[in-house]
C-alpha cells in the first residue's frame, strides 16, 4: 500500500460514524511516512493517544486519550501502591511511545520522576535510588538486579526476542527478572505483564472514543 492510499483510508474512517477507534499498527513499511499518518487521524478516534492534539492535552493536564502502554503501567503501579503520590520514580526510555507520555502520567499521580536514557551518567546509580522502575529501552535484560532497591515495583515495558540455549528464540523484557525478582518487591513478568495492559487499555480508550463521539457521560473505566 502507498501512503497516499493509506492516507485516503484515514480519511475515509474519520468520517465514517460508525468508526469511533482508530489504530495504526507500528512500524509501518519505508515508503509511509508513520508520522504524517498518526497526525491524519481523527483526535477523538485516535485511540493509541499518538496524535500531537493528544500528546498536547497530556502534557498541559487537559482530558485526552492516552497511551495505552504508559497508561497500563501506571495501572500496574497502582494495583501494588495505593497512591504514588511523593514516590520517587525512573522512567529508562524516553520515547514519544512510552517513556515522555508515561513521564507526565507519573508527574499526575504526583510522582517525583527522572527519565533516563543512553546519555545518562551512572545509570544503575539512578535507577537504584527509584522506588519505582519502568524499563522501556527495548534492550534484552539491562536492568540486572543489583541495579533495583529493595522492594522497589519493578514495571518491563520490553518486549525482546533472543536466541534461547536450544536454537529457539525466547522472548525476555528489559528487566533481567530472575534476578530482579529476588529484589523487588513486585516486578511484572514478559511476557503476560504489561502487553495485556495495553491491550485493555486500548479497549478502555475505545470505549471512551466512542461514548465522547456519542455525546454521552464519560464511563467510569
Amino acid at each position: 500500500m502507498s501512503e497516499a492510499e493509506l492516507l485516503a483510508l484515514v480519511t475515509t474512517l474519520n468520517a465514517d460514524p460508525a468508526v469511533h477507534g482508530i489504530l495504526v499498527q507500528l512500524p509501518l513499511p519505508a515508503q509511509v511516512d508513520s508520522q504524517k499518518v498518526l497526525n491524519a487521524i481523527d483526535p477523538a478516534k485516535d485511540v493509541d493517544g499518538f496524535h500531537p492534539v493528544n500528546a498536547g492535552r497530556l502534557a498541559t493536564g487537559l482530558p485526552a486519550l492516552t497511551p495505552c502502554t504508559p497508561l497500563g503501567c501506571v495501572l500496574l503501579a497502582k494495583a501494588v501502591h495505593a497512591s504514588l503520590s511523593g514516590m520517587e520514580a525512573v522512567v529508562i526510555g524516553r520515547s514519544n511511545i512510552v517513556g515522555k507520555p508515561l513521564l507526565q502520567l507519573l508527574l499526575n499521580e504526583n510522582a517525583t520522576v527522572t527519565v533516563a536514557h543512553s546519555k545518562t551518567r551512572d545509570l544503575p546509580g539512578v535507577t537504584r535510588r527509584a522506588e519505582l522502575v519502568f524499563a522501556a529501552v527495548g534492550r534484552p535484560e539491562m536492568v540486572r538486579g543489583d541495579w533495583i532497591k529493595p522492594g522497589a515495583t519493578v514495571i518491563d515495558v520490553g518486549i525482546n526476542r533472543v536466541a534461547g540455549t536450544d536454537g529457539k528464540n525466547r522472548i525476555v523484557g528489559d528487566v533481567a527478572y530472575k534476578e530482579a525478582a529476588e529484589v523487588a518487591g513486585a516486578v511484572t513478568p514478559v511476557p503476560g505483564g504489561v502487553g495485556p495492559m495495553t491491550i485493555a487499555c486500548l479497549l478502555v480508550n475505545t470505549v471512551r472514543a466512542a461514548c465522547a463521539i456519542a455525546g454521552l457521560p464519560k464511563p467510569a473505566v
